[in-house]
């Protein structure tokens, strides 16, 4: 039989995974001493308890009570960059079935054959990135609630009361949440741990399947490419006025030489 995650309660049957969110990224360098796993980086922690840490910036708990968590982030604050207050979080149950296949039910515990390392990795990192889906999901609909007062109105008018700065700060905004979900979470990569353990790439897959991770990402993907359109539509307006400013002063200062050569010539002649 696999040996189980915890070694103070070998028999445990039943244990709760929570994945936070808490940042943009984690600095895990430094804990390989006390590493279960190299990547994901786990660790052992609390009384019997084991965290997940992954450099996108989230971190599963497994058998853990909140204090024990509480302790374990306020040790791991100092590497957390881009702090998320409040984080994302999810929770699972997580229950060994026996000697029969992994089963993922619907809304329901997550049946595994045995409580080793290599299928708790699996677990979280399913819930890591689903964590992380759901932030990057929610910075998407944030800058679509941005932009949508925008739309709406060159919708209507086919004009922009907006200034050049306002729509120079919506861009910003696209394009720093399509470059934040872009390259922060690589979600359709499958776990390290099934390179090792090519038996456990079914129980991956159900659980890739109860989390939508795929539907997910491609939704999302859609969504940016809706964000990168406007961002382009944004920047040919900003161009079109400019071009238009130019236009404009350019026969404002040919219409002033012609004045002020006209104003010669009549001087000339009034001279003669």
């Amino acid at each position: 039989m696999t040996s189980s995650a915890f070694r103070n309660q070998p028999q445990l049957t039943r244990v709760t995974a929570h994945a936070l969110n808490v940042g943009e990224r984690i600095n895990t360098a430094g804990f390989e001493k006390e590493a279960l796993s190299a990547v994901p980086l786990a660790l052992r922690a609390g009384h019997d308890g084991v965290a997940v840490l992954f450099r996108y910036g989230a971190v599963v708990f497994l058998n853990m009570t909140m204090e024990e968590e509480a302790a374990f982030l306020d040790r791991l604050l100092p590497r957390i960059g881009g702090r998320l207050t409040p984080p994302e979080e999810e929770s699972a149950t997580v229950e060994v079935l026996g000697e029969t296949d992994d089963q993922v039910g619907s809304g329901g515990p997550i049946h595994v054959r045995d409580m080793s390392i290599a299928r708790l990795l699996v677990v979280s990192d399913v819930l890591a990135k689903s964590v992380a889906l759901a932030h990057d999901e929610r910075d998407v609909a944030k800058v679509f609630v941005t932009i949508e007062p925008f739309v709406r109105e060159l919708a209507s008018s086919g004009k922009v009361s907006r200034d050049r700065r306002g729509i120079l700060r919506l861009i910003g905004e696209a394009l720093l949440v399509q470059h934040n979900v872009s390259g922060r979470v690589a979600i359709t990569d499958k776990p390290d741990a099934l390179w090792d353990r090519p038996d456990l790439e079914r129980l991956y897959a159900r659980l890739e399947d109860e989390y939508e991770l795929i539907g997910r990402v491609e939704t999302l993907n859609r969504k940016l490419e809706v964000v990168a359109e406007t961002a382009d539509t944004l920047a040919d307006i900003i161009d079109t006025r400019r071009s238009l400013r130019l236009e404009i002063i350019i026969v404002i200062l040919i219409g002033f030489e012609i004045v002020i050569g006209v104003s010669q010539i009549l001087i000339a002649r009034g001279g003669h």
